[in-house]
């Protein structure tokens, strides 16, 4: 038996590229459909999320995660867990990865995925909502695809914002309404249960990456928002029926299920139809892109190991 490789944070960043990383989940979704399963508990605030997922050909992947918000005034992650990758052939634990590396690249390879498709390829006004570590990584990716970009940051707290700028030498908005009329893509990347983000606000020709919520109480992006815009999602699966992104509005008749245009399935329909249209997409995750990021990493650590 061969023991699993140990994958740590600093190995897997020394090995990945963002636009390879993208095109590896492109590719994940051209193979059979993945059986997909997850399990939530909730305790108050804090979330306990099992993700398991299979994809003949990639093999199988666990993810444990617990998200507590309230980790920030410990000065902690709010998101922490466990991955472990099996082989499609035998089941044996093939790998066991940093839970922080695979979540960063695959929450922020997700949404690049859908903005190299969606967005105008001249975008250079890159606003991000959420100065967390989600906000960090969206400024590292969309910058391999969007060469020259301008990134604007926006925060509740004002000075997470600057904090994160004076690091990635971008700017802080001074006003929400008017960084969103200026942008040419918006990243929500919040822990907002309420629309912040409005529809009103949204020009022409922009793209919506809504990344934040996660349980069926939460909200970034108002009903106007959905209305005015194609709307797509990574996954139909995890996101329908799963997030109040798209549940809620569901539900209340605001979209039909007609109106989602297509997930990564489906990722010939990613098409921006004119330069005026507005699309958003909804990152809702899923351990199916946990593991294909998870084997691309594995790939990729052993190709520069050899």
């Amino acid at each position: 038996m061969t023991a699993p490789t140990f994958i740590n944070y600093e190995q897997g960043e020394a090995a990945l590229n963002w636009l390879h990383l993208s095109d590896a989940i492109a590719a994940g979704h051209a193979l059979p459909k993945a059986q997909i399963e997850d399990g939530l508990l909730y305790r108050g605030d804090d979330t306990l999320l099992s993700r398991a997922a299979w994809i003949t050909g990639l093999g199988a992947l666990a993810k444990t995660a617990t998200v507590f918000p309230g980790n920030g005034a410990r000065d902690l992650p709010a998101v922490n867990g466990a991955v472990t990758l099996f082989s499609d052939e035998t089941g044996q634990a093939e790998a066991f990865l940093d839970f922080h590396l695979v979540t960063k690249w695959k929450t922020a390879g997700d949404s690049l995925l859908a903005a190299r498709r969606l967005a105008r390829p001249e975008s250079r006004n890159i606003l991000i909502l959420g100065s967390g570590a989600v906000g960090a990584s969206l400024i590292e990716a969309y910058g391999t695809a969007f060469p020259g970009a301008r990134f604007t940051l926006w925060n509740r707290t004002a000075g997470r914002a600057a904090h994160l700028a004076e690091q990635t030498g971008a700017s802080v908005a001074a006003s929400l309404e008017a960084a969103v009329r200026e942008a040419d893509i918006i990243a929500t990347a919040t822990m907002t249960t309420e629309p912040i983000l409005k529809g009103e606000w949204l020009q022409p020709g922009q793209h919506v990456d809504l990344i934040g919520a996660y349980r069926p109480d939460m909200r970034e992006a108002d009903d106007v928002a959905l209305q005015r815009a194609r709307v797509f999602v990574d996954s139909r699966d995890t996101t329908v029926e799963h997030i109040g992104e798209i549940k809620d509005p569901l539900a209340r008749g605001v979209i039909a299920a007609s109106d989602i245009v297509a997930d990564f399935y489906e990722l010939e329909a990613f098409i921006r139809r004119s330069d005026e249209e507005i699309t958003i997409c909804k990152n809702g995750g899923g351990a199916h892109l946990d593991l294909m990021v998870a084997r691309h990493i594995l790939e990729q650590v052993k190709g520069a190991a050899s």
